[in-house]
């Protein structure tokens, strides 16, 4: 075969980088296909025309921070509505040095905390 053939060219780059096409092999946290960020996608996409009528420039970064602290509160397995609730319940009693303990992961810790004492 020649080295100008196309079938060529894609077996010397993947012989380049083997190490990097077979490393889903020994790390179970790769996934072999994009499927589960598609389907993450998937809410943004089918919401693309309302996102369109923010407002503003303004409007469309405050929603974009608003879904990005929703989301990190589901990667954090803290159901985001009452993650929500209770911050802005508690928000002006908690002074700036404190604000990171209503962060979803230090809040999900501080909830189980709380209902342990409750229990």
């Amino acid at each position: 075969m020649s080295t100008k053939n196309p079938v060529a060219h894609a077996m010397n780059y993947f012989l380049r980088r083997a190490d990097t096409f077979t490393r889903f092999l020994t790390d179970g946290r790769i996934c072999l296909t994009n499927n589960a960020a598609e389907r993450a996608l998937r809410g943004i996409a089918l919401g693309r025309k309302a996102w369109l009528f923010a407002g503003s420039d303004r409007g469309g970064e405050r929603a974009a921070a608003m879904y990005s602290l929703i989301v990190t509160a589901r990667l954090n397995d803290v159901d985001p509505q009452a993650w929500l609730a209770d911050v802005l319940a508690r928000i002006n009693d908690i002074p700036n040095p404190r604000l990171h303990e209503l962060l979803p992961w230090h809040w999900k810790a501080h909830q189980q905390v709380h209902n342990t004492i409750a229990a």
